[in-house]
């Protein structure tokens, strides 16, 4: 008798819970997450200099697509992207040339050296949407702050991402070159 009272009670209470719950308008609030702090620091020789996210973003922003793929085949993307050009934050660090190496690296000391090259968009492999080698668009390296219209969460990398970004959806990237939780870029 005791087991029906309560198997009748949370019944009753679930029911309770769905009337007040599930009647009327309800309104849907998504919350935009705040940006994650964080810091890049731009080394060039015995120069340093170190940007906060309000000095990052107040700079001009490419915006456009990223779209990776994983050493073993896994596709992340299409993203829209946001992000400052690689090349703008070199140029704040001094004197960038063909001799140069740029080493960008994050915390947890994962390093991705870019050759000038690179740096200026070139010298990468770019793939269609079924994994077949294609003639590379114009693509732009940036340091994405913002993915999907969303500041770039820690799982996916944030706040800053090393991401090499097109005009289209339709263009993949090596994704092992896309340095998750950028805090360092190293002119060498």
């Amino acid at each position: 008798m005791m087991k029906q009272l309560i198997l009748v009670l949370g019944l009753c209470l679930l029911a309770a819970a769905c009337v007040c719950g599930c009647t009327g308008t309800a309104e849907t609030t998504v919350a935009v997450p705040e940006p994650l702090p964080g810091n890049i620091t731009i080394i060039n020789g015995d120069s340093e200099m170190v940007l906060d996210w309000d000095a990052i973003t107040a700079m001009p922003a490419f915006e456009g697509y990223g779209y990776g793929v994983s050493t073993v085949g896994i596709k992340y993307g299409p993203y829209e992207v946001k992000g400052v050009r690689l090349t703008d934050l070199i140029a704040l660090g001094g004197d960038f040339g063909p001799e140069n190496l740029t080493w960008i690296s994050a915390p947890d000391g994962y390093l991705w050296v870019f050759d000038y090259e690179q740096v200026q968009g070139g010298g990468f492999i770019t793939l269609d949407d079924g994994l077949k080698e294609i003639s590379a668009p114009p693509l732009t390296v940036i340091i994405m702050y913002e993915q999907d219209g969303l500041p770039l969460t820690y799982n996916d990398g944030g706040p800053y991402r090393m991401v090499i970004a097109t005009d289209t959806p339709d263009v993949i990237t090596e994704g092992s070159s896309w340095v998750k939780w950028v805090d360092t870029i190293e002119i060498k």
